[in-house]
């Protein structure tokens, strides 16, 4: 694998540490990345109080992304208010419930929806004046205000160190799967500035990609 979300909720691996099986590789699921998005919401946005989170929920890895969710938000403060989209004609639907219940700003988790739908979920977000953070950098380069999630490159690159191993002889069983050791942060100051929205020095510093 070069990435999946959730190797153990998709059935490919019995655990990370010995998977047990003809497959290993890497996860692009990270514990505390869907909190570290949360928290990069309320520092750009102080008053946040209430985040609608879009996703799936039969998408795996998305129970886990939402426990750690509830977490922070307790810390912060902050309401949250899950939009399961299933299929493309739950996106609108989606949004409409974010607008009714005044959502002040939105995370937008990994699904196939959510990726093969990105253009749309972006569209909507600026249409309605809603700050939203994304799981990859695409997003943002299409529109989005920022991202925070894996380095796709990384993870990449690792994945030919397996094949490397494998090649010589290595049994995938024995060859645990790696998650996540590099994130990147993407922000468009254009979209920012559209929606009326200052970014913190202390958050542009840390981007590894800044769109104006």
């Amino acid at each position: 694998m070069g990435f999946d979300d959730d190797p153990v909720g998709s059935g490919f691996v019995a655990s990370l540490a010995r998977p047990a099986g003809n497959i290993t590789g890497l996860s692009s699921l990270s514990p505390g990345l869907s909190a570290k998005q949360l928290e990069l919401l309320k520092e750009i946005i102080p008053r946040l109080s209430h985040v609608a989170v879009l996703g799936s929920l039969i998408h795996p890895g998305t129970a886990q992304s939402q426990q750690e969710m509830e977490l922070a938000a307790r810390a912060f403060k902050v309401q949250l208010q899950y939009l399961d989209v299933v299929e493309p004609k739950h996106i609108e639907t989606a949004f409409n419930a974010a607008r009714k219940e005044r959502a002040d700003a939105m995370v937008v988790l990994t699904s196939i929806i959510t990726l093969l739908h990105r253009r749309q979920i972006v569209d909507l977000t600026v249409k309605n004046r809603l700050p939203a953070i994304y799981f990859t950098m695409e997003s943002v380069e299409g529109g989005g205000l920022l991202s925070y999630g894996p380095s796709f490159n990384d993870l990449f690159h690792r994945a030919a160190t397996y094949v490397d191993k494998i090649l010589k002889g290595a049994k995938p069983a024995d060859l645990p799967v790696e998650q996540p050791t590099k994130f990147e942060l993407a922000i468009n100051l254009r979209t920012a500035k559209a929606l009326g929205l200052t970014i913190p020095p202390s958050v542009l510093v840390r981007a590894d990609r800044v769109i104006e």
